[in-house]
């Protein structure tokens, strides 16, 4: 199959798959626009502001594309080939990723807008709120681990086709270009909060200076040059600030220019598949089994590709920002259901950087060959001769959005903390933002670097962290479920991707909690996972237990199941 073929396919496969099974999900909720939205209801014009779709699902989709359906794809491509992962990219996004971001949407607007927590504690009671939210803040923890890594592995190294040019280091043009792109965005915000301006005016300014960074980064690639472990550090006390400082003065604005960011990468994407002559080199399949007990194809490669096909995450999002601005039930569909399609066909993308690589060649970590590929990509428009422009492009590309997933998963492990011990204020933020970067820290300040032909640090912690999101889901979808149950409605299209995807995390869990029964006793990768993994599921576990005796229990009863 030639490259421009198999993204037509997935092109033709995810717009089928809104059409015809998006409409069928949408009557299952029956969607009415008599209904009134929180957003109509309340409409403060802070968090809740009735939102055109278009818009909204601009917001949406940068808010939930990260590093998740750009690291999971190549990793799982490497380890397995590209048709596995392919194939459950365009089923389980269609039938099982979209309908949890559909659902979670649709049910925090009938829920007044509440989070997924909320929603579990109505439905559920306060020991299953308790679980969800214990899990919720591990889960977050695993983002910040995996994701502080694979953005500091994206500030240090060499790219073989820039190897050998003077004065030129690819890892600090990219270290510099992003550490800029965070200093325009507060002066973006800085101005925006004094004089506010036109925002076709910013625009218009600070969209372009977002690529002069990049120019001045490739210049400057020097600057900045220290060792990954050095840099996972200083991205977690970014984080540590990014998350208690007010989301006007970088939060927004960093979302605002990223999102632009985030286009350009997936319009450079679709130009070089199409235009770039590039052929299909990687093998199709590689192994069933591997050499380790965490290399079989069942059921870890569903877990490492995770937000590419599935993502609690993304439920967290669904539920505590693009609820609030729902205009109309109707638009549940577009930004729910069509925002995950989007980020399925970034991981298309992502899978297309990888799939070019030569078969026998070195590969380097997913974060570089992202990087690389949309280089390659981009030298399409602006010819072999901006090279390192293109490949500083597209690194920074990929760092621009695991920056927006850093800082909104710490704020977000910040509030759920403080929520849980019933704390506010200044200094209750500081130490709630402490103990949510402690584990990271510890990670990332113990860990030794990986050796040469080893895998990447991060993804010693990849396949826990894919477990615990896509286990999210799962645990959304049930909570969903009796919710819709105890309504009298039906549940076959939650129940079916639920059942699924537990089996497929409850087994990955059970796996790692076996390899690390093999581990004495440490602060090793895989011991700590294991650990990690036992708790992870006895939460799922309490989650599934009551459930079980609330629906024993219930009767149907009316519910704004329907709006």
């Amino acid at each position: 199959m030639s490259l421009p073929l198999f993204a037509v396919v997935m092109l033709a496969l995810l717009i089928v798959g809104y059409t015809l099974y998006g409409r069928i999900i949408s009557r299952q909720y029956a969607l009415s626009d008599a209904s009134k939205t929180p957003a109509e209801e309340i409409n403060d014009g802070v968090d809740f502001v009735p939102t055109k779709p278009f818009y909204l699902l601009g917001q949406h989709f940068s808010a939930i594309a990260a590093a998740g359906p750009i690291v999971g794809p190549i990793a799982a491509c490497i380890t397995f080939g590209w048709l596995p992962c392919i194939l459950w990219i365009g089923v389980g996004v269609i039938f099982i990723g979209a309908v949890h971001d559909f659902s979670a949407l649709v049910a925090s607007v009938r829920h007044g807008a509440k989070s997924i927590a909320e929603i579990v504690r109505q439905n559920l009671g306060k020991r299953a709120w308790l679980a969800i939210m214990v899990f919720i803040w591990i889960a977050l923890v695993y983002v910040i681990v995996a994701f502080a890594d694979v953005t500091a592995s994206t500030f240090v190294g060499q790219t073989e086709e820039l190897e050998g040019t003077t004065a030129f280091n690819p890892g600090g043009a990219v270290a510099a270009a992003a550490s800029m792109y965070l200093v325009i965005s507060i002066v973006m915000g800085l101005i925006q909060r004094k004089w506010n301006p036109p925002l076709w005016l910013l625009t218009l300014i600070f969209v372009p200076a977002t690529l002069g960074v990049v120019f001045l980064g490739t210049k400057l690639s020097t600057l900045l040059i220290f060792t990954q472990k050095t840099w996972g550090v200083t991205i977690l006390a970014y984080c540590f600030v990014a998350s208690i400082i007010p989301v006007w003065l970088l939060l927004q604005p960093r979302g605002y220019l990223g999102g632009f960011i985030l286009y350009l990468a997936l319009a450079v994407g679709v130009i070089g598949v199409f235009f770039g002559g590039h052929e299909i080199q990687q093998p199709a399949f590689k192994q069933w089994t591997g050499a380790k007990m965490t290399d079989a194809l069942f059921p870890f490669l569903f877990v490492t590709i995770a937000c590419g096909a599935c993502s609690g995450f993304h439920g967290l999002v669904c539920s505590g920002t693009t609820s609030k601005q729902i205009a109309r039930e109707s638009h549940c569909k577009p930004v729910g259901y069509g925002g995950m399609l989007l980020e399925g066909f970034v991981a298309v993308i992502a899978l297309a950087t990888v799939m070019i690589r030569g078969a026998g060649e070195a590969l380097p970590g997913p974060g570089k060959i992202y990087g690389e590929g949309i280089g390659r990509f981009m030298t399409v428009i602006t010819g072999e001769g901006s090279l390192r422009f293109a490949m500083t492009f597209g690194a920074m590309a990929f760092s621009t959005f695991v920056f927006d997933t850093l800082d909104v998963s710490t704020r977000l492990g910040r509030l759920i903390l403080q929520e849980l011990f019933g704390s506010r204020g200044a200094v209750s933020s500081a130490v709630a933002t402490l103990l949510t970067l402690t584990v990271p820290f510890l990670f990332i300040a113990i860990q030794a670097p990986p050796l040469p032909g080893q895998k990447p640090s991060y993804m010693m912690y990849w396949t826990l962290f894919g477990t615990s999101n896509q286990l999210l889901a799962a645990l959304t979808l049930l909570g969903i479920t009796v919710w819709l149950k105890r309504s009298g409605k039906r549940v076959w299209f939650t129940v079916l991707p639920m059942l699924f995807v537990m089996v497929v995390t409850l087994s990955s869990l059970v796996i790692q909690i076996q390899a690390a029964l093999q581990e004495p006793p440490s602060f090793s990768a895989g011991f700590v996972n294991g650990i990690v993994a036992i708790l992870l599921t006895a939460l799922a576990l309490q989650l599934v237990l009551e459930s079980a005796l609330v629906l024993l229990r219930a009767r149907p009863q009316p519910s704004p199941a329907r709006g």
